[in-house]
């Protein structure tokens, strides 16, 4: 008779079996769209396909994928990591106040930056406007890659600005102390004590930019440039969706190679000293510097914030009401936004309590591939998981395609894994003796988990809940391609007015959009402790 043993370690020895059929079940639901697509794509012949990969198009899409995903990655970091330095160990003045606004240019949605800086910064905008005085009669162009590349870094800089930020300040301060006795300088002792410590933050940071500019589709659309979103929305409107398909699973695979990049580049752990928490306080004077430093963060967010502020604002001083009555906001798009949003938050939250319990309570092999099942949906693109459902909904479940339970079944795969990862955070923070108290008491393990362990971990079903929504209300290419006939949200009629050149009626529902999406920081800020702005 053969051993079980090795069965039994990759599921783990008091792993319920209740539990763990219901977490592989959902996680498989969430890879269920990528490997439809994979199946689909696989019915087109080597010729065909043969054909395509050799197409100038093609060549053209990879190449400014590949370039802007690189070049976004590289600015993020040479701009996140700097602020976050100035923000925790230095003496900038008014850091506390610069520490929260460097880090709202996350709550922007990147397209509604793009058509900003369009209207801005174009060859005839408003800055051309402002200047036309002093005769200058044109401004240069700002489509294309140069211009994509700002405009989406301007929006990715913050996720290596708040990782780096989290590790410096649970860093040992006394470290710094050390390197000054041996008569390390600030370069030196930055360049040979901080960066190894937080080099971990700066990768997780530094990957999640490089997702987000080879994922965003609203950018390079606005400002012109074919890359493998664009391309592929383009495509599957000429009804090209074999085409579609094969570019889908290309930039699929660019994803994966980055992901696995980042497995083999994580540095491993490294000594963080005795293990004393961090100092408030900043411990590097910046002297001469002090001031002039703040031309950095006063930059960034200038470029950021302001820009984006100041066109919505004109745009919504100036509106004609009568120039598109199509496009006039209505509060049905809002209401439709809040409902889906809503909607999905409630799912993600219910799919994610059995795989975060799981993975947090149960140590084993295919609890940990389980929980990474989940996360793969959110490295995936929005515009290839939507692809992936239309082929699935048009060609064998015509009642469900563009309805709202597929749309919403878009936005948890996409979005799930915000909140598995914030119920898991909580739930390893139970102490297990009180659960074991209850069992001992003769509860049974779901009566257990309703009475003890579900009231501890509130926090964290609320917290992933809020991201999920307000990721959500942003989402635009899954919106654009699932979405019911007719069925209007506040990213759609933002596209709508883009697309049709009225970019004033864009501006009450970017306005509202910036507004919850705002809410976001409030959802950071509340999880408390000094890892938070």
């Amino acid at each position: 008779m053969k051993s079980t043993a090795p069965l039994r370690r990759f599921v783990g020895d008091d792993v319920p079996l209740d539990l763990a059929l219901l977490s592989g079940a959902i996680a498989a639901s969430m890879l269920f769209p990528l490997s439809w697509l994979v199946l689909e794509a696989a019915r087109v012949n080597l010729d065909r396909a043969r054909g395509m990969l050799v197409r100038p198009e093609t060549a053209e899409v990879v190449g400014n994928s590949l370039l802007l995903m690189t070049a976004v990655t590289v600015l993020s970091v040479l701009i996140g990591v700097p602020l976050a330095w100035l923000t925790v160990q230095t003496d900038l003045p008014l850091r506390r106040f610069w520490s929260v606004v460097v880090a709202l240019p996350l709550v922007v949605p990147s397209y509604i930056g793009a058509f900003a800086f369009v209207s801005a910064f174009g060859p005839r905008g408003e800055f051309q406007s402002v200047l036309q005085p002093l005769g200058i009669e044109r401004l240069p162009e700002i489509y294309g890659l140069p211009g994509t590349t700002l405009v989406i870094t301007l929006y990715t800089y913050p996720y290596v600005y708040l990782t780096t930020r989290a590790a410096l300040l649970s860093f040992d301060t006394t470290l710094l102390d050390a390197a000054r006795t041996l008569n390390h300088g600030k370069w030196g002792a930055f360049r040979r004590v901080t960066l190894p410590q937080v080099r971990p933050a700066i990768v997780a940071g530094a990957l999640l930019a490089a997702l987000y500019a080879v994922s965003d589709f609203g950018t390079p659309a606005i400002m012109q440039l074919p890359v493998f979103t664009r391309q592929i929305y383009v495509e599957y409107n000429a009804w090209g969706q074999d085409y579609a398909a094969f570019l889908s699973l290309q930039l699929l695979a660019i994803v994966l190679v980055v992901l696995a990049l980042e497995w083999w580049a994580r540095p491993d752990e490294t000594v963080r000293g005795d293990g004393s928490a961090g100092s408030a306080d900043p411990v590097i004077e910046l002297g001469v510097w002090r001031w002039p430093a703040t031309a950095l963060p006063a930059s960034v967010v200038g470029l950021s914030l302001v820009v984006p502020l100041w066109i919505l604002g004109l745009w919504l001083v100036t509106a004609d009401p009568d120039a598109r009555p199509s496009l006039a906001f209505e509060l049905d798009y809002a209401v439709n936004s809040v409902t889906v949003a809503a909607a999905a938050a409630a799912v993600a939250v219910l799919a994610a309590l059995p795989v975060a319990y799981f993975a947090a309570r149960h140590d084993s092999p295919l609890a940990g591939l389980v929980e990474r099942a989940t996360y793969v949906g959110f490295a995936v693109p929005g515009i290839v998981l939507a692809l992936a459902l239309v082929y699935f909904g048009a060609g064998y479940a015509p009642m469900v395609y563009q309805t709202i339970p597929l749309l919403v079944f878009a936005y948890v795969v996409r979005f799930m894994p915000q909140a598995v990862g914030s119920i898991r955070t909580t739930t390893l923070q139970v102490d297990p003796r009180l659960v074991e108290a209850a069992r001992t008491l003769g509860e049974t393990p779901l009566r257990t988990f309703r009475s003890i362990t579900l009231p501890l971990i509130a926090p964290g079903i609320t917290a992933g809940a809020a991201l999920v929504f307000l990721t959500t209300m942003k989402e635009l290419p899954a919106t654009l391609i699932l979405r019911p006939t007719g069925f209007e949200t506040l990213v759609t009629i933002i596209w709508r007015a883009q697309e049709a050149a009225y970019f004033q009626y864009a501006a009450i529902p970017a306005l509202i959009l910036l507004f919850v999406s705002g809410l976001s920081m409030v959802v950071l800020l509340s999880q408390g402790g000094r890892e938070g702005l």
